[in-house]
């Protein structure tokens, strides 16, 4: 499953590569715009804001507001970028099964066709897996509330076991949904099911075999971690040099400026070292379960002999037709 995952990596770098870094350099810039807006206003206030005496209420309220904003804009810009690109990993997959090249205009057009679907599925996935979480928090909660009413010994060891118990509930059981509904958003987008659906056959395709679909899925999880951070981290190392040369070490008070500029120099470095990060993180788990897709549907519905069909059929289409042998 790695091995092949790298190796669509390598052969449809150009479609995987290009749409995340487009959707996500734009994210990163619509970042980048609002939070220059915002640099710009608390440099204009930082005189007002830092003078002696509480600053003003009507002042910060509206800084609080911008920022409020700004996060919000980023996190659904975020999330819709994320969307698109775990749309367009399965679309650029059912090519690469097939040994067809495919397009950048084409992976557009049909992940944004499915994209919606794909959020309703990862929506209705994440609110499966909170609502056990829920119903044991309210259960730990009464009891702490229980335990409130009696010694204080006693009333600490019942919530301390209590609590105890029901992380080692709650988390096997987030782990068995997780997986059983793994492959659902590969699914939308390969057979065009709808979310509801698509959960469906996911856990029916897993049936059997959660516990490789669980290990190969942490494995490339993992990896996409240590691989993201270590792309991170010179980057972040770079943004810190500023510091560690200290740069008003002869004694002087920093300008409300000078801070904000060594401030909005990290922060861009970070948006940097997250995008190059977030290229390689939001691609390679997703293709990993892709494959696993088409492995469980050859383990179980003999899916190879229809691919083998398939791709033997795009041959004529590529290089033309065989040429003709003895009658």
């Amino acid at each position: 499953m790695l091995s092949g995952a790298f190796s669509t990596i390598g052969g449809y770098w150009k479609p995987l590569i290009g749409l995340a870094l487009a959707l996500f350099g734009a994210a990163t810039a619509v970042m980048g715009v609002g939070v220059a807006i915002a640099f710009s206003t608390v440099a204009a206030n930082w005189d007002d804001l830092t003078g002696p005496g509480d600053p003003d209420m009507a002042q910060l309220v509206p800084m609080a507001i911008a920022f409020g904003v700004l996060m919000v804009i980023g996190v659904v810009t975020y999330l819709l970028a994320s969307a698109v690109v775990q749309a367009a990993i399965p679309v650029v997959l059912q090519e690469a099964v097939l040994g067809r090249p495919i397009g950048f205009g084409t992976v557009w057009s049909r992940a944004w066709s499915r994209v919606w679907s794909v959020i309703g599925t990862v929506c209705l996935m994440g609110l499966i897996l909170v609502v056990p979480i829920l119903l044991i928090t309210a259960a730990i909660v009464a009891v702490m509330v229980y335990a409130t009413t009696l010694d204080d010994t006693d009333g600490v060891l019942v919530v301390a076991m209590f609590g105890l118990f029901g992380w080692l509930v709650i988390a096997p059981l987030a782990a068995w949904l997780w997986v059983k509904f793994s492959l659902a958003p590969t699914i939308v987008v390969f057979e065009g099911q709808r979310p509801v659906a698509a959960l469906r056959r996911s856990s029916q395709l897993v049936r059997g075999s959660w516990w490789r679909v669980f290990g190969i899925t942490l494995l490339a999880f993992g990896l996409a971690s240590v691989v993201g951070y270590m792309i991170q981290m010179p980057i972040q190392a770079l943004g810190s040099l500023p510091g560690t040369m200290d740069p008003f070490s002869s004694g002087t008070e920093p300008s409300g400026e000078e801070l904000l500029v060594l401030l909005g120099g990290f922060m861009v470095l970070s948006m940097i070292s997250g995008l190059a990060s977030q290229l390689f993180s939001s691609v390679f788990p997703p293709l990993v379960v892709g494959l696993l897709y088409v492995d469980l549907r050859m383990r179980n519905e003999n899916l190879a002999p229809v691919l083998a069909e398939a791709a033997a059929r795009t041959l004529p289409e590529q290089y033309g037709p065989p040429p003709a042998g003895p009658a």
